[in-house]
């Protein structure tokens, strides 16, 4: 038998239905162009799945639409803890870590992306473009520091 959760306006505040309800919604939302809502509700089924890969990938999603670069990481992470196959996992991650800057994060895990998957293309030029945004920082220490 599924466990059920209270519904809104319930004391827990949480919306009505099982998780599987919160994840359809939470992916709709996030489909419709509200990564807010979406990762509001998908927070909410990742805490009851917490190793559930569809339910990571969707809030990884929604942080990352949504601008929230460092949770996308973390969930990417996470994603990528429960699923260490998963080459979007690698790929979310390396991206949310290149938008905060890490671009030695980026690359290690834009790295893995390409490699687990060499055919997909953006996989490869998001890694080319890791590469050289870290060069030219490295370039710029090594004159700063002279």
């Amino acid at each position: 038998m599924s466990e059920r959760y209270g519904g809104y306006g319930a004391d827990d505040g949480e919306p009505t239905g099982e998780a599987a309800d919160w994840y359809r919604q939470g992916v709709q939302l996030l489909e419709a162009g509200d990564p807010q809502g979406a990762a509001q509700l998908l927070t909410k089924v990742a805490q009851k799945t917490p190793d559930s890969a569809p339910v990571l990938e969707a809030l990884a999603r929604a942080h990352f639409d949504g601008g929230l670069y460092e949770q996308a990481v973390e969930s990417f992470a996470q994603l990528a803890h429960v699923s260490p196959d998963d080459d979007y996992a690698q790929f979310g991650w390396g991206l949310a870590a290149a938008k905060l800057g890490r671009m030695d994060v980026a690359v290690e895990h834009l790295s893995a992306a390409a490699a687990m998957r060499p055919e997909i293309r953006h996989y490869a030029n998001a890694l080319r473009a890791a590469r050289s945004t870290l060069r030219e920082q490295s370039g710029k220490r090594g004159l700063a520091d002279e």
